[in-house]
């Protein structure tokens, strides 16, 4: 087993080697500059559009779609994410965090764009949208080979892992750490002992999640747009209150972030060049993982938002970037570094924990437990737009929607919830790992090939709102 565990290992190193980092890279600072910076100049536009919802052909409002997306991007990846890539690159890897969300929001509002343009609109009114769409029909039918390839892994991606065992492990640890630390209250089953409280979280989780993914998409947006705003006010409420009470302790954790960032603290030592490269790979790849931008994730649900415009949920779902890593990874980074806690010889959510303890006004096992509850939740979350994303995988592979066989895909991720308490998660976690950065490499192809169609389409969607804009302003 633990042959196989490592040789899972090697090839995760290998898929999210720096070829990969700099391609997804590359891509998002050739939009950038194909759009003209929008994700600066239209930011305010985009964050106006993400609350303003428009009528069109689809299943949710646009606001709907983006908290979707956000169920599944603001995840652990924020939490846990953000503490390992400071622990192993150093306070650097945050500002490398924020320069791949920055490309990272033109790679999000292609995809949500590409996601519309190219959506196809079943005869039961499901609308079908993602990268597999515009691969084919954006790229043409020579190319459907690499739209099935993205549609395989996503599908992989989802149910062997990023969307179930891991999360509910993710959700049982947590209420774990903080109920039952030292398992002392324990049942066996299939002659291992696990704690009462794996069990009952383990449960309690998987009757949440058949309730509301059995009701497919319009159930997931019904709970996501109620959920996800509360989850991120809640725990950015959190790091602001550690970062303001601690405000004066800012300038010099920003010193400490731009020094790690350029290697200026490894200068006696000779090792300016590879502190820089350590802190650049630790901070990107986190970064990607955690906000999924140019994954190819966010554009699925996207494609159900209602809309006329694909820029306009271009903007929309651009946003999306910008909460998650700009805002919340920003915040926790910013916890962390001015805690120390990157420095205390602490792994994953143990460097957070150490954050909340040291910054929050609160009794230690009040901050514990707070944080237990974002963690929980944000895993919760990130179940239910996992299986949007893999039952639409599985949907474009079978020629199209089908009710039987959708329902009976639900059952099926309903039952690797339940059985992901129990299971060893290293190598699941790394298989996710390998699946999600396999899903990039189609999706930024096609993201590459069209790049001169969202060119366009920009350009024509944004004379015209300009247009409107300067007849509003004359009223």
């Amino acid at each position: 087993m633990e042959t196989l565990n490592e040789l899972i290992r090697s090839i995760d190193g290998v898929v999210w080697g720096i070829p990969l980092i700099v391609l997804i890279l590359a891509c998002g600072v050739l939009l950038t500059v194909r759009l003209g910076l929008v994700q600066v100049r239209r930011l305010g536009t985009a964050l106006r559009f993400m609350v303003q919802n428009e009528e069109g052909d689809g299943e949710v409002s646009s606001f709907a779609a983006l908290c979707t997306a956000l169920s599944a991007t603001v995840g652990t990846g924020n939490i846990v994410g953000v503490a390992t890539a400071i622990a192993a690159g150093g306070p650097g890897a945050l500002f490398w965090m924020e320069v791949a969300a920055f490309f990272g929001m033109a790679t999000k509002y292609a995809e949500g764009l590409l996601a519309v343009k190219y959506r196809v609109h079943e005869p039961d009114g499901t609308m079908l949208g993602g990268p597999f769409y515009y691969i084919e029909r954006g790229m043409g039918k020579k190319w459907s080979w690499l739209a099935k390839l993205f549609a395989v892994f996503g599908l992989c991606a989802g149910i062997m892992g990023i969307g179930t065992i891991t999360q509910i492990n993710g959700i049982t640890s947590a209420a774990n750490s903080f109920f039952d630390p030292d398992a002392l209250h324990t049942v066996t089953i299939l002659g291992r002992p696990y704690t009462l409280t794996t069990v009952i979280a383990g449960l309690f989780i998987t009757l949440c999640v058949a309730l509301i993914i059995i009701g497919g998409i319009k159930r997931i947006a019904q709970v996501s747009e109620v959920v996800v705003p509360v989850m991120i006010l809640l725990y950015v409420g959190s790091c602001l209150t550690i970062v303001i009470g601690h405000i004066t302790e800012i300038p010099a954790a920003v010193v400490t972030i731009l020094q790690g960032a350029f290697g200026l603290r490894a200068v006696a030592g000779g090792a300016v060049g590879t502190a820089i490269v350590l802190a650049m790979r630790s901070g990107v790849a986190r970064g990607i993982f955690s906000n999924e931008a140019g994954l190819g994730s966010a554009p699925i649900a996207a494609a159900a938002a209602r809309t006329h415009e694909p820029a306009r949920q271009g903007l929309v779902t651009m946003t999306g970037t910008f909460i998650d890593t700009i805002v919340v990874c920003t915040m926790t980074g910013l916890s962390i570094v001015m805690a120390g806690s990157y420095d205390k010889g602490l792994e994953g959510v143990a460097i957070t924990t150490d954050a909340f303890r040291y910054g929050l006004p609160f009794p230690e096992q009040v901050s514990a437990f707070i944080l237990m509850i974002c963690l929980a939740v944000f895993a919760f979350t990130t179940i239910l737009g996992w299986n949007y994303y893999s039952e639409r995988c599985l949907s474009y592979l079978i020629g199209g929607a089908n009710k039987t066989v959708t329902l009976v895909y639900r059952w099926i991720y309903v039952a690797a919830v339940a059985i992901g308490p129990y299971l060893a998660v290293e190598a699941v976690w790394n298989l996710a790992d390998i699946f999600n950065g396999l899903m990039a490499i189609p999706n930024v192809i096609a993201l590459i090939a069209l790049s001169g169609v969202t060119a366009a389409e920009t350009k024509d969607y944004l004379s015209r709102l300009k247009a409107e804009e300067r007849a509003a302003r004359k009223k």
